[in-house]
Formats: structure tokens, C-alpha cells, sequence
């Protein structure tokens, strides 16, 4: 009998460190989930991301994946964006802003200058913006001008700058090197119709939804 316990104590202290059982993808899940909570980021962010993956038929693991990564954005748009990010849906939006590649200083400008009621809208288009190649500064510029306008002006304002970009002289932001000229060229058929991105929330829309976009 004594043989056989010190000849399972030698294996289980020979066992590879490496051998330790990792957290399975629901543990990680229920980690981001409890980690939220902590950071004071609604759960329903967190919730509405992983039932997307599951009716999508994703796999349990890159549910996890990309509900860690989420919550990595949303505490970088928490700390951008400070009390302007109490509203679930500007959060969600303010992280998507930082993935299309806002700068964090423009996201918090904006936050703090766009009226409540419009801040989810504005930072929607500002991200429909830098992704077809405008810098953050100068979509800033643009958001805020289209704004004084009115909620109807800004919610077109992406299909307009588009459509301009698309016409022969029109200025180079969806044409520069690394972006997508394809993209942009269907956004301008949009724009010329008068119709503005499908991405860009109606005014008052999203304001208690706050669901994040990005695909797990």
C-alpha cells in the first residue's frame, strides 16, 4: 500500500505544470460577466454579446474570446468617455468608436460636447466616418457642424461624405492607402439617394439597447 501512495505522489509531482485544467470557455464567460459588475459596466452589454454568438451556432470558445476583448473596450470607452458613458447604448457605441479606430481624446471631446439625447447617434456616424478613411480630427469637425444642423443632417452625414468622396475630385478619405475603395464607392451610391448607412441609429434610437456590434 505504500509503494502504491508514493508511486502516485512521484506522478502527480512529475505532471507537466502545464497539465493544470485551464477555465473552460462558460468559466471565462462568467469571469467577464463578474468582472463587468466590478467595473461598474452594465452585464447586459456582456449578455447581449454572447446570445449573439450562440443563435449565430459560434463556438463556445471564441464566444470567449470575444466577449474578453469586449470588455477590454468598454472599460477603454468608460475611461475615454468618463461620466458621459453612464447611458449602456453611448458605451456600446464609444467602445465601437475606439474598434473602428477613434482616437480616444475625439471620442471623449465628443461626449462631452453632443447633446444626450443625440451622443449614441453622433458617435455612430463619427465611427461610420473614420472608418471610410477620415481622421479622427476631421470627422470630429464634421460630426459637430452636422449636429448645429440637426439630428436629420447628422444621421445623413456619412452617405453625404461618401458620396462625395466617390465623385471625380472629391476629396481622398475613402481612397487613401489601407482602406477600401469598394466600400466607399457603395456608400456614395447611398449617400446620392439620400439614404443615410444602415449602422447609423435613427435620433432616440439605441438608447436603452446598448448592444455591441462587433461580431464575436
Amino acid at each position: 500500500m505504500k509503494r502504491i501512495f508514493l508511486a502516485a505522489l512521484l506522478l502527480s509531482l512529475s505532471a507537466p505544470a502545464g497539465a493544470v485544467a485551464q477555465p473552460g470557455p462558460e468559466q471565462r464567460i462568467e469571469a467577464v460577466r463578474r468582472r463587468a459588475a466590478e467595473l461598474s459596466i452594465p452585464v447586459a452589454l456582456v449578455d447581449g454579446k454572447v446570445a449573439e454568438g450562440r443563435a449565430k451556432g459560434i463556438p463556445a470558445d471564441r464566444i470567449a474570446a470575444a466577449v474578453e476583448h469586449r470588455l477590454e473596450m468598454l472599460s477603454r470607452a468608460r475611461q475615454a468617455m468618463g461620466p458621459r458613458a453612464a447611458a449602456p447604448a453611448d458605451l456600446s457605441m464609444g467602445a465601437d468608436a475606439l474598434e473602428a479606430g477613434v482616437a480616444p481624446e475625439v471620442l471623449n471631446a465628443l461626449a462631452a460636447q453632443a447633446p444626450p439625447a443625440q451622443r449614441a447617434m453622433a458617435i455612430a456616424v463619427l465611427s461610420q466616418l473614420v472608418r471610410g478613411g477620415a481622421s479622427s480630427e476631421h470627422a470630429l469637425e464634421q460630426v459637430k457642424a452636422a449636429m448645429n444642423r440637426g439630428p436629420e443632417a447628422l444621421r445623413a452625414l456619412p452617405g453625404e461624405a461618401a458620396g462625395k468622396a466617390a465623385r471625380p475630385g472629391g476629396p481622398p478619405t475613402s481612397a487613401g492607402p489601407g482602406n477600401n475603395p469598394g466600400r466607399g464607392n457603395a456608400g456614395g451610391r447611398r449617400g446620392e439617394g439620400g439614404g443615410p448607412p444602415a449602422s447609423v441609429p435613427a435620433p432616440g434610437e439605441g438608447r436603452g439597447r446598448g448592444r455591441g456590434r462587433g461580431k464575436p
